[in-house]
C-alpha cells in the first residue's frame, strides 16, 4: 500500500521589500494602522523583468527538488496552484516544466485561491496513494501586486498582498509512520463574490474592451473583509478539529500548527481557540504579506529551515480563503 510524504521544500520571495513605511508616503494609512489591524510589517514585490509567477515558483522547485534528494528528470508530475498566472493561459505550470527540462511529463492547474496550495498536496496525495506516480512537485505561488489598488480608496486590500512561491516534493512510501495521515477539502460558493477580482471574464459581450478596466469592480480584487473574517475564524478551528479527529487525535498532539497567512488576528483567534501555545503556530505574515497559495508552503519551508519541523513531529496545515474554500492536511513528518 503507497503513502505520501513531503521529501523537500523550497521557497522564493522576491528581492523588492515594500514596508509599511513606503505605503505611507503613497497611500493615506500607517504603520500602526496597518499592523493593528493584519500584523503585517512588510511584504514583498516582485521585480519587473526578473521575476514572473513561473521564474519564482522555478527557483522554489530548484531547492524542495535539491532537499528531496531528486533531480528534476525524476519529477513525474507537477501540480500547480495560483491565481494570479502569467498568462491567461496557459498556465505557469508548463513554463516551469520547461525551465526546468521535465517536458513530456503532465502538469495540473490548481485554481482555489489561499486553500491553492491544500487543494494540490491533496491531489497528489490521491495520485501517490492510487500508484500513478511516485514523485510529484507540488506548488503555490502568485504575484498579487499587479492587481492592487495603491491608493487611499484600496488601501483595505493594497496593504495586505505580497509576492511569491513555495514547492514541496511529495514522494511515495510504504512506512505509514511518515506520511500525510489526512487531508479535507471543503467550499461554499454561496460567498464567491465577497472576494473576487471580476475581469477579465469570459462571460462578457467579448473579454476585451477599451474600458473594461475604468470601472474599479472589474480589474481589482474586491473584498468583504468583515464577511472573510466571520467566516475565517469559524472555518479554521473546524477543519482542524476534522483532521484531528479522522485520525483520533487532539489538539495537544499538533507539534506545528502551519495555517495560511491571510491576518495575524485570524491566526491568533484560532491559536487561542485550539488551545496552542505560541511557539506551535507558525507565522510569518509579518514579513510577507498574504501570499495566497504561497503562503502555505513559504511558511512550511521557513519553518524546516528554521528547525521547527522534525522528524516524527505532527505537522497541520490549515486555509480558508475566496471562493469560499477551505481545507486542511495532517502530517506525520
Amino acid at each position: 500500500m503507497y503513502y505520501s510524504k513531503i521529501v523537500g521544500l523550497g521557497h522564493y520571495v522576491p528581492e523588492n521589500i515594500i514596508s509599511n513605511q513606503y505605503l505611507e508616503t503613497i497611500m493615506d494609512t500607517n504603520d500602526t494602522w496597518i499592523t493593528e489591524r493584519t500584523g503585517i510589517k512588510e511584504r514583498r514585490y516582485f521585480t519587473y523583468g526578473k521575476d514572473t509567477n513561473a521564474s519564482m515558483a522555478t527557483e522554489a522547485a530548484k531547492i524542495a527538488i535539491e532537499r528531496a534528494g531528486l533531480t528534476p528528470q525524476e519529477i513525474d508530475f507537477i501540480v500547480y496552484a495560483t491565481i494570479t498566472p502569467d498568462y491567461y493561459f496557459p498556465g505557469p505550470g508548463f513554463v516551469l516544466q520547461r525551465n526546468l527540462g521535465m517536458q513530456n511529463i503532465g502538469v495540473l492547474d490548481i485554481r482555489d485561491q489561499c486553500s491553492g496550495f491544500i487543494y494540490a498536496l491533496s491531489t497528489a496525495d490521491q495520485f501517490i496513494r492510487s500508484g500513478m506516480y511516485k514523485n510529484i512537485l507540488v506548488i503555490g505561488a502568485e504575484i498579487q501586486s499587479t492587481f492592487l489598488n495603491h491608493s487611499t480608496e484600496g488601501r483595505g486590500v493594497a496593504v495586505i498582498f505580497g509576492d511569491g512561491a513555495g514547492a514541496a516534493v511529495v514522494q511515495a512510501t510504504t512506512d505509514p509512520s511518515h506520511r500525510i495521515l489526512s487531508t479535507h477539502l471543503h467550499a461554499d460558493g454561496t460567498y464567491a463574490e465577497d472576494l473576487y477580482v471580476k475581469d477579465p471574464g469570459s462571460s462578457r459581450p467579448k473579454r476585451f474592451y477599451d474600458d473594461l478596466f475604468d470601472d474599479k469592480n472589474t480589474g481589482e480584487v474586491i473584498m468583504n473583509g468583515n464577511m472573510v473574517f466571520k467566516h475565517a475564524v469559524v472555518r479554521f478551528p473546524e477543519v482542524i478539529k476534522e483532521a484531528l479527529a479522522q485520525n483520533s487525535l487532539s489538539p495537544e498532539d499538533i507539534d506545528l500548527l502551519v495555517p495560511h497567512q491571510a491576518n495575524l488576528r485570524i491566526s491568533e483567534y484560532v491559536r487561542q481557540q485550539m488551545g496552542l501555545p505560541e511557539e506551535k503556530v507558525m507565522n510569518n505574515i509579518q514579513k510577507y504579506g498574504n501570499t495566497t497559495a504561497a503562503s502555505i508552503p513559504i511558511a512550511l519551508s521557513e519553518a524546516w529551515e528554521m528547525g521547527k519541523v522534525k522528524d516524527g513531529n505532527l505537522i497541520c496545515l490549515a486555509a480558508f480563503g475566496s471562493g469560499f474554500t477551505w481545507g486542511s492536511a495532517l502530517i506525520r513528518w
